[in-house]
């Protein structure tokens, strides 16, 4: 587990990754809201599954080709952690580099059937990165270290494992929302998409855990915690 100083991760990166063609789409689908989570879990609770004869426009069956996950940091929620004494550290494959967290792909598939059908929501699937994550550790030696990123396209939502002191405290939790209103076109570099701005934000799950976790108030529900930048290799 690496440690990196407040300086640092204010210019860090944590990111959330599409792949191939379907990159666009799946950032699209947060595009609608962009303001709250009420809106996104509503649009999810009243989704329709797609039926026997419903074909996705495009399909990848497996992502573990893709590149990595990587968000800039805001500076807001270095305060915040700095606020709590916390130090932040990258665990597992992932890495920290030139202000920089990069997380690993390992995994998922995603379906896209595309707008004008009359599947909801139109992009589905997960984008798995078992074996990385991110740590926190307060000067009283309590570590929170949250793993195993699941991103969930449809719902525009991150999952993940949340680890206290060596005991998992949740499994697939509840982390962030992902708002797409500030998406930036699709970009290519060589046979990889990059898609960047989509801003992330902490659930109201993890903002409650965090919070009970170093009994603080200081981590609240949709604090931004920065804008992510989305690559995925096409080949």
């Amino acid at each position: 587990m690496n440690a990196f100083t407040r300086k640092n991760i204010t210019k860090t990166t944590l990111g959330l990754v599409a792949s191939g063609a379907l990159l666009f789409s799946l950032a699209a689908c947060s595009m609608d809201s962009g303001t709250s989570t009420g809106t996104s879990s509503s649009s999810s609770s009243s989704s329709s599954e797609p039926s026997a004869a419903s074909t996705p426009a495009a399909s990848i069956a497996d992502l573990s080709n893709g590149v990595d996950t990587q968000v800039a940091v805001d500076a807001s929620f270095v305060d915040a952690l700095t606020s709590l004494g916390l130090t932040p550290g990258v665990v597992g494959t992932a890495t920290f580099t030139d202000g920089t967290f990069a997380f690993p792909i390992t995994g998922g598939n995603v379906d896209y059937y595309g707008p004008d059908s009359d599947v909801r929501p139109y992009v589905q699937g997960e984008i798995d990165h078992d074996g990385s994550g991110l740590s926190l550790t307060a000067a009283d030696g309590t570590v929170v270290e949250l793993t195993d990123f699941r991103i969930d396209p449809g719902e525009s939502k991150l999952y993940g494992t949340v680890t206290a002191n060596g005991t998992v405290a949740a499994e697939d939790a509840y982390l962030f929302n992902l708002y797409g209103g500030t998406l930036k076109p699709i970009q290519m570099e060589g046979s990889n998409a990059v898609l960047e701005g989509t801003t992330v934000h902490v659930s109201p799950d993890a903002a409650a855990l965090l919070n009970q976790t170093f009994k603080t108030d200081a981590v609240q529900d949709e604090m931004l915690v920065g804008v992510a930048k989305i690559t995925a290799a096409t080949e």
